[in-house]
């Protein structure tokens, strides 16, 4: 059975998501079956490719949310929520 999960989270980051916590990013989110994307100002983007992450622009403060779908979303969103607000590449 597939499931839906969404999460908010704010970048606290001082660049955001810019191309080195973007691939740490896509990485984790790889690790992973579900379909995820972000969504941000409105826009919903591929959560496992780099480029479509960067088109965002996402500097620091923006809120974005994480969506997923598929079996593993849970899992697949508190390993993406968790890297956003302890790893070092977002900080």
């Amino acid at each position: 059975m597939s499931t839906q999960a969404v999460r908010r989270v704010v970048l606290k980051g001082t660049h955001g998501l810019h191309a080195r916590p973007a691939t740490t990013f896509v990485q984790t989110a790889q690790q992973f079956t579900s379909a995820i994307s972000i969504i941000a100002r409105n826009e919903e983007v591929d959560g496992k490719s780099i480029i479509s992450i960067l088109t965002l622009g996402l500097g620091k403060g923006a809120e974005i949310e994480i969506k997923a779908v598929g079996d593993d979303a849970d899992a697949a969103l508190d390993a993406l929520v968790s890297l956003i607000e302890t790893s070092e590449a977002f900080a």
